[in-house]
């Protein structure tokens, strides 16, 4: 354990971005139902979405020195997309069967199974003080969404397989971000895999024999908000948080994307933000101070 301020310096401000960008995301529910409800078509949404977010990203990237798109980054572009857009489409079809309470429930249970991936693959530490953290955050998801955990009754088999699969793609997708870093640069990164995204995505719209978009006023304000707020910023800000944190600290930081859905929520949508949702965040926001004064420093995400 590290004493050194210029290291704690840069833990502090990779917690502060992973956790900037988890608010970011946080914004995504509340875009997505500004829009759907204005009546414009979830699959519009999302390709307009990452279509932008891929022209603001390139052109960050183009700026930034990278000019060319080499096959490796193809071969990005493509695993990306696909796991972008199957974590997408995987929590949505799991909303036919289980409630959003119980998705988010299942769906935040992803931190576990990134410290389960990095135990097996031993490419970070998982001490005592990560376990405790990693208890508080769950805990925190657990009394924001319902306390106790939703009962046997509610939980639909279908929706359980399709949300705790849409937050195990999610847990390989967060270390396999951290090792392409490696090799490219974070605007890079995340306009291959906006491109991605957005490929599929424009895919499926072709393939359920519609290419019309229809996008009412509020929608557009949405996807822009979608593409600059909660894709553009929120990706650029969670892999460099990721680059200094690693996987495991990313994720349990990025627990504390409900607590700020829910604020947001009560602030755009005028929904209640009831006593739980503030003991839950309080846990969460433990867990997040607990890792910060406890500062690991690491070489790298794998070191």
């Amino acid at each position: 354990m590290s004493t050194d301020p210029t290291a704690r310096a840069a833990s502090g401000r990779a917690t502060l971005l992973v956790a900037l960008s988890a608010c970011s995301f946080g914004m995504i529910p509340i875009f997505v139902t500004l829009a759907t409800r204005s009546g414009t078509p979830l699959i519009d949404v999302l390709v307009g979405r990452y279509g932008l977010a891929a022209v603001l990203l390139g052109v960050i990237a183009w700026f930034g020195g990278t000019r060319t798109l080499r096959r490796e980054g193809l071969r990005i572009v493509t695993i990306l997309g696909i796991l972008q857009a199957l974590i997408a489409y995987t929590s949505l079809i799991a909303l036919q069967y289980i409630s959003a309470a119980t998705l988010s429930f299942l769906f935040y249970t992803y931190p576990a199974w990134v410290a389960v991936i990095a135990r097996v693959r031993h490419s970070e530490p998982f001490t005592r003080l990560r376990l405790f953290a990693l208890g508080l955050s769950l805990a925190g998801v657990v009394v924001m969404v319902g306390s106790p955990p939703p009962s046997a009754s509610s939980l639909h088999p279908h929706g359980v397989l399709l949300a705790l699969g849409s937050a195990m793609i999610y847990a390989a997708y967060v270390p396999l971000l951290a090792e392409l870093q490696r090799g490219f640069s974070p605007p890079t990164i995340a306009a291959y895999m906006a491109s991605g995204a957005a490929a599929v995505f424009l895919l499926a719209k072709v393939m359920s024999g519609s290419m019309a978009f229809h996008m009412t006023s509020v929608a557009v304000r949405s996807v822009l908000g979608l593409a600059i707020i909660s894709t553009t910023i929120a990706f650029m800000l969670f892999l460099r948080g990721l680059r200094q944190l690693g996987p495991v600290r990313t994720a349990i930081i990025s627990t504390i994307e409900p607590f700020c859905t829910a604020l947001l929520g009560a602030w755009f949508l005028g929904q209640a933000l009831t006593q739980t949702t503030l003991i839950g965040g309080a846990f969460i926001a433990a867990a997040v101070v607990l890792l910060q004064l406890r500062t690991e420093t690491q070489a790298g995400p794998a070191s």
